[in-house]
This record gives structure tokens, sequence and C-alpha cells, in this order.
């Protein structure tokens, strides 16, 4: 993994995904690039400061990193450089670059992110955007993290995600970030760089725990993880569960316990 990659791009990755565990737990608050101010990140400085000790990475707009926090912090970033319609449109992958290279290293961002839109009615620019956001990346040692956003009229099953993944690792990706889904070893296989899972639409804590310990045990890398933490009703308690799937190899009774009581044993 990442062997023909510069010092600067394997420093860039470092910072992200643990070198003692090869894992990482991204915390994704850029929902308000289409949705604004959605439940749970209204006031997006108080919701995350409280996650942010226990997150390997944030994944945030310019606007709101620039806004909402602290320039004094240590957390490394992943900018979200794309953007378009808003959820008030019924075609979402009308999306452009929004956010230029030059942005991302002026905000000192450690990666870059963009969604891709495989089945969608831009899927060709979708794709060829990614292409584009690569080749200016590779020039500044950048890492590139893919995401594959999925269509109202798109099933979420490895056949589908397998080819997302395949396509966006195929113009260069260094990260793929997709759902979770039955038979997801064979998106794991056909895909040659690593995964970390969307945490997708809020559901119960257990269950969310559940999908995290049963990614990794696939072979995804980590969770790239929004809604099912901070729209918890106990936000801490649950990046602290999900650190410990992910990072402490812990069972979901395990993480389930450390969700209830508030109580981490910090990787």
């Amino acid at each position: 993994m990442w062997i023909k990659m510069d010092w600067g791009m394997k420093n860039r990755l470092s910072k992200v995904i643990s070198p003692k565990t090869g894992k990482t737990v991204m915390l994704a608050v850029d929902h308000g690039y289409f949705q604004g101010p959605t439940t749970g990140l209204k006031e997006l400085k108080k919701a995350i400061d409280p996650l942010i000790p226990y997150a390997d990475c944030l994944f945030i707009t310019r606007g709101m990193l620039r806004n909402s926090v602290d320039s004094n912090t240590n957390i490394p970033i992943f900018l979200r450089v794309s953007g378009g319609p808003s959820i008030l449109k019924d075609d979402l992958s009308d999306e452009h670059i929004t956010t230029s290279m030059t942005e991302a290293l002026r905000l000192n961002a450690v990666g870059v992110g963009m969604s891709i839109f495989v089945g969608g009615v831009n899927e060709s620019r979708s794709i060829a955007n990614l292409g584009k956001l690569v080749n200016e990346a590779q020039t500044h040692n950048m890492p590139v993290l893919a995401i594959t956003a999925v269509g109202k009229e798109m099933a979420r099953d490895a056949r589908y995600l397998g080819l997302a993944c395949r396509m966006a690792a195929e113009q260069g990706a260094h990260i793929v970030k997709t759902y979770y889904c039955e038979n997801f070893t064979d998106v794991v296989k056909a895909c040659p760089v690593p995964i970390v899972i969307a945490g997708g639409k809020k559901i119960p804590e257990k269950d969310a725990l559940q999908m995290a310990r049963n990614a990794i045990d696939d072979g995804a890398i980590g969770v790239d993880m929004g809604r099912n933490i901070f729209q918890s009703e106990n936000p801490v308690g649950m990046i602290k569960a999900v650190r410990a799937v992910v990072h402490d190899n812990a069972s979901v009774d395990e993480a389930f316990k450390i969700y209830k009581k508030g109580w981490f044993n910090s990787c």
C-alpha cells in the first residue's frame, strides 16, 4: 500500500491513518455544503469542539474550517473541494470543483476530497473532475479522498459500490469513502486503495457500531462518520465507542458500554 508514494504524500497520510494501527476515525462535518444547517451541526463549532480530541481527522469545507475550528488545533484537515446543488434540487450530481489546490495548501490541509456520482446524470463530469483533481494534487503530494455518492435510483450493493470504488481508484484516488453493504469484502478486494466507510443516515448507536465492526472485519481501514456521531444523544461517548472499535478492536458490546459510560482507553 502506497509503496510508490513520495515522502510528502506518505507523511500527510500518516497524520490521518495511525501508523500504530493502520486505521483511522475521520469525523465528517461537511454536510452543510448541500444540506445547510442540518440537525446536530446548526452551531458547528459548539458541536465539534468536544469531538476533536477523539478524531484522527476532520472532513470539512473551507468556510467552516475558517469560522468554526480554532487555528491552534492539531487536528489534521481533509478539505471538501466540491460543491453545487442543494437538497432543494432533484439532481445532486451537478457538482463542480469549488475550492482550489492553492486554497487547500493555504489552509494547511493534509488532503482534499470530492464526490463522484457513478450512475448519476453528471457521472462523466464528476469522474473527469476527480482525474483533474488528482493531477493537481499529485504535483503537491496532496492525498485525494473520493466519495462514492449514491443516487436515489442506485442500490447500495457490492456490485454498484464495487464499480464506483474501482472507478475512483482507477482515476488515482488515494482513499475511497463508500457505504458498507453485504459482501463488502468483494468491494475491498476490487479496490487497490484503502476504503473508509460512510456512516450514512442516523441509525441506533449499537447498529452503527455493528456496521463499523463489520466494515473493519471486512477490510475497511476506518470510518468517515458524521451523523451517527454528532446526531447521537451522547456524541462524545459515540465517537469514543467508534474509536474503540476501529483502533482497539473492541467488540460491539464492549464499544456500546463505552458509549453508555463515556469511558475510553485512548489509542
